[in-house]
């Protein structure tokens, strides 16, 4: 990510790339999906909003709602393996730093209180002017993000064999390597989330019959040392026909 972005449901670790351009028409239809929702993700700065969602129960919770629509407390309990009443304080809390909101329309009768989701996809950028407290708080909720996800891998391996075999063929990892810049990989990264936004398909109308939920995940990390990027960062700033020491020892006169 440029940052890091989640979509409940859907990517973690993954940005829209901030600082592409973008066309005209592309800033129409992000201009139309509401913010916090997936194409039009929201940045988030503040650090207690971040710890507020870093709770595993939390997270369990903010996932299935947004991918199961209004939900009441008894029914995310049994997601999350809490009592009702410790659901309740976990959906208070999700709906303070403004993560869900009741949905007092789809209650079947007066006693119940289901919640829905209301920012299902955000970034968090590092930038060098963010705050330790920052950096600390999203450290916390993208590795907990990502425990999460892997509980789903484990648990599909786990009972790998007792899926249809066109689910087992069509699952699975990738592990590659691409030779890019800094802005190579940010367009690459985009062509990815342009690719797969299509399939995110949160409301169900939208999905083709037989769809069901996979986890995507995408990492992109540096698989080089920092003083390796600082030295390819010279080559590239070394005058036509130079390599980077002779561009420095003419420069000192050497």
């Amino acid at each position: 990510m440029q940052g890091k972005e989640a979509e409940a449901g859907g990517q973690e670790d993954e940005a829209r790339a901030a600082g592409q351009g973008g066309s005209a028409e592309t800033g129409t239809l992000k201009e139309s999906v509401e913010p916090g929702m997936p194409g039009n993700p929201i940045k988030l700065t503040d650090p207690k909003m971040m710890r507020a969602l870093a709770h595993p129960a939390r997270i369990a919770i903010w996932t299935h709602i947004a991918m199961r629509g209004p939900t009441t407390a008894t029914e995310c309990a049994e997601v999350a393996g809490l009592s009702p009443s410790a659901c309740s304080y976990h959906l208070r809390t999700l709906a303070r730093y403004g993560f869900i909101e009741e949905d007092i329309a789809s209650a079947a009768d007066g006693r119940e209180r289901p919640w829905r989701a209301r920012l299902l996809a955000f970034t968090m950028e590092d930038r060098p002017d963010t705050t330790p407290a920052g950096r600390v708080a999203s450290r916390l909720l993208v590795e907990n993000l990502r425990e999460a996800a892997e509980e789903i891998r484990a648990r599909y391996l786990d009972r790998k064999s007792e899926y249809p075999a066109d689910w087992q063929a069509a699952s699975g990892e990738l592990f590659s390597v691409a030779h890019v810049t800094p802005e190579e990989l940010n367009e690459l990264r985009a062509k990815v989330l342009d690719i797969l936004e299509p399939y995110v398909r949160l409301e169900e109308a939208e999905r083709s019959p037989g769809a069901l939920p996979v986890r995507m995940m995408l990492d992109m990390f540096p698989w080089f040392r920092p003083e390796e990027a600082h030295r390819a960062s010279q080559r590239g700033a070394a005058p036509p026909g130079l390599t980077s020491d002779e561009g420095a020892r003419r420069e000192g006169g050497a």
